[in-house]
C-alpha cells in the first residue's frame, strides 16, 4: 500500500517563489538588453572617410536603435575611429552625451560631405549640442581630433556615402 503526501506551499512560499521568477525574468530582460546594446555597436558597418590626407574609419549608425546608443557606454575607441550617424532626411539634428563616457567632437556634415559646424560635447550630460542646419549626417570623433588636424566649418570630407556636388 502506497501512502500519498500532499504538500501545502504557504502563501509566503507562493511569493518568494513568483518574486524570485520575476527577478530571474527582469535579470534575463537586462541582460538581453545589453547584450542587444553590445551587438548594435559591434555589428555595425563600417565606411572610410577622407578628411584630406587624414583617413577615418567610421563605424556607421543608421537604424534607430543604433542611432540612440550610438558611443554610449564605450570606454575606448581608436584615435582614427569615429562614428557616423545617417539619417533618413536631412533635418536640424541635436545630440547629447547622456550614458557616454568619452568626450567627442560632433561634426555636422551636409550631403556632400562640407562641414556644417561642429560642437564638443562633454561626457554623461544632457546638454543639447545642434546642427546649425538641417543635415543628414553627424560624424562623431574623439574631442579636438578635428582641432588638432584643423578641419573646421566648411571643409569638405570624402566618403561613399556623400553625394558628389
Amino acid at each position: 500500500m502506497q501512502t500519498m503526501i500532499q504538500l501545502t506551499i504557504s502563501p509566503f512560499d507562493r511569493l518568494c517563489r513568483t518574486v524570485r521568477a520575476g527577478c530571474l525574468v527582469l535579470m534575463a530582460l537586462t541582460m538581453g538588453t545589453l547584450v542587444g546594446a553590445q551587438e548594435a555597436q559591434t555589428g555595425l558597418q563600417r565606411t572610410l572617410i577622407q578628411a584630406g590626407m587624414f583617413q577615418i574609419d567610421a563605424q556607421i549608425a543608421q537604424t534607430p536603435l543604433q542611432r540612440q546608443i550610438g558611443l554610449m557606454f564605450r570606454k575606448e575607441m581608436a584615435v582614427h575611429e569615429g562614428m557616423l550617424f545617417v539619417f533618413e532626411e536631412a533635418q536640424t539634428q541635436c545630440f547629447w552625451m547622456k550614458n557616454t563616457l568619452l568626450p567627442l567632437t560632433a561634426a555636422f556634415v551636409d550631403d556632400d560631405g562640407s562641414i556644417v559646424n561642429l560642437v564638443d560635447m562633454q561626457p554623461q550630460t544632457t546638454d543639447s549640442h545642434c546642427s546649425e542646419k538641417p543635415v543628414r549626417f553627424v560624424l562623431e570623433m574623439h574631442q579636438g581630433w578635428f582641432a588638432k588636424k584643423k578641419i573646421g566649418k566648411g571643409y569638405k570630407l570624402k566618403a561613399t556615402v556623400f553625394s558628389a556636388k
